[in-house]
């Protein structure tokens, strides 16, 4: 069964289509989960409404709400989403298609949900085996086995927490990009410029790779754009 693992903190706009779709592509089973960081917008209500099983996790941070949801959770096969992410219709049959063959983790391309060339581009290298073509918008499904034995996200960090994982995994493990899309919003490009965005990536990632320390890295990134 695959387990997915939505965290949420004040997305009653974006949860329930999502889960919906869910449902609707919906083929084999599988347990919708999410995991609220205490939400004031009433996230956690909708998510109920609309079939979810709602954890409120003990501790604030996506990477600490993903622990807690896969803690909770009873599938073979974890796939972690972000709340204002559209998935793929075909993600059953293409995850476990990528399981029987090997891999035990991976994630699609995606495109985003906006007609600027500028973001075209920046999704076309979704489809490059590098890690900083990674992240978490574009989902990730990996085997619980995977994900127990190399200790899921470290709790404590709050940004970097996917290329963190994705980075210990394949050390060990075989990791898949599916060749489909997964639709991205554009909000974060919305209310900040492309460049500005592309500097502050540039920038975290550049204090990622030197070994800076999650707070430091956290706080560097809200200083530089206008982020949820």
């Amino acid at each position: 069964m695959i387990s997915i693992i939505i965290p949420t903190l004040n997305e009653s706009e974006n949860i329930a289509p999502l889960i919906t779709s869910i449902f609707n592509y919906k083929k084999g089973a599988l347990e919708v989960i999410i995991c609220d960081g205490g939400s004031s917008d009433g996230t956690v209500q909708v998510a109920k409404a609309a079939g979810a099983t709602v954890f409120i996790a003990p501790q604030k941070g996506r990477a600490a709400q993903m622990n807690f949801g896969a803690k909770n959770a009873n599938g073979s096969i974890l796939y972690f989403v972000h709340a204002d992410v559209k998935l793929n219709p075909d993600f059953e049959q293409d995850i476990y298609q990528a399981i029987n063959e090997g891999f035990s983790l991976g994630c699609y391309r995606y495109q985003f949900d906006s007609k600027k060339i500028l973001l075209k581009i920046n999704a076309f290298f979704t489809r490059f085996d590098k890690i900083w073509c990674r992240g978490g918008d574009q989902t990730l499904f990996v085997k619980r086995t995977c994900f127990e034995s190399l200790g899921g996200y470290r709790d404590h960090f709050k940004i970097m927490e996917d290329y963190d994982f994705i980075s210990r995994a394949r050390k060990e493990f075989k990791f898949k990009i599916i060749p489909k899309n997964v639709i991205v919003s554009a909000r974060k490009y919305d209310t900040n410029s492309y460049l500005k965005v592309q500097l502050a990536n540039l920038k975290i990632m550049r204090m990622w790779k030197k070994g800076a320390s999650h707070t430091e890295m956290a706080d560097t990134y809200q200083k530089l754009l206008d982020y949820r």
